[in-house]
């Protein structure tokens, strides 16, 4: 019996849409993993999460499902059984019972990180000259134009609703951790990445590597991939 191909789900965070992975996406494919963008309405944990679901029953094959930043909550709720691995990019990764503020202000935030409030509307949007100082200082002018063009608010019931058991506690996961993160400290992604007992590759890079420093990102996916194939 012939085995189906890994596909990589990739899972956009807050502030930004599939588009954030277009750097990662060919690179992926060439190497000859399946790649799927899932998009997340940013309105609830809730919704994000059936979102998510629905992306997953489209898929046919085994899964590595891949969330940058708040999207690491929503790949750890993930109930499929086609998810055989997860991979955490600089992304936040609540335990049982806790929700995504818990550990996003775990630790005293970054000098230049930007000071965050809900809208008349409840969503939180990022501001625009946050993008150079602390979402993703390392990417070129043209990049953060189209990120602050293109961003995404986040609702407020998405970051403070806890979190049931995450299955970081069932299946293989890895952690690329950022360590010029200006967005989730450093030392707030190692508390995480150690508690779920994940492989730990730590990279000298911003809060979106998806589009500063690709290459990276792709590295990880393809480890977690070959040891979905091998498994």
């Amino acid at each position: 019996m012939t085995r189906k191909n890994v596909t990589a789900v990739l899972v956009h965070g807050a502030w930004a849409d599939g588009s954030s992975w277009r750097d990662v996406i060919d690179p992926l494919r060439s190497a000859g993993v399946d790649v799927v963008a899932a998009p997340l309405p940013l309105t609830s944990l809730q919704d994000d999460v059936a979102a998510l679901e629905r992306t997953l029953e489209r898929v046919d094959g085994p899964v590595v499902l891949v969330g940058h930043a708040y999207a690491g909550a929503v790949i750890g709720e993930a109930r499929s059984d086609k998810v055989r691995a997860l991979v955490y990019v600089a992304a936040l990764a609540p335990d049982e019972g806790e929700g995504v503020a818990d550990v996003f202000y775990r630790n005293e935030a970054h000098p230049l990180a930007p000071t965050l409030a809900p809208d008349a509307h409840g969503l939180i949007w990022l501001p625009r000259e946050a993008f150079a100082a602390a979402f993703a200082q390392n990417a070129s002018p043209t990049a953060l134009e189209w990120l602050a063009a293109v961003q995404r608010p986040i609702a407020v019931p998405c970051i403070s609703t806890p979190v049931g058991r995450p299955r970081w506690k069932d299946v293989p996961a890895w952690y690329l951790l950022a360590e010029d993160d200006r967005m989730i400290r450093r030392e707030t992604q190692v508390f995480m990445a150690e508690r779920m007992q994940a492989t730990i590759v730590a990279q000298p890079v911003d809060h979106t590597p998806s589009v500063t420093a690709p290459a990276g990102v792709v590295d990880i996916v393809l480890a977690a991939a070959a040891a979905v194939k091998g498994a």
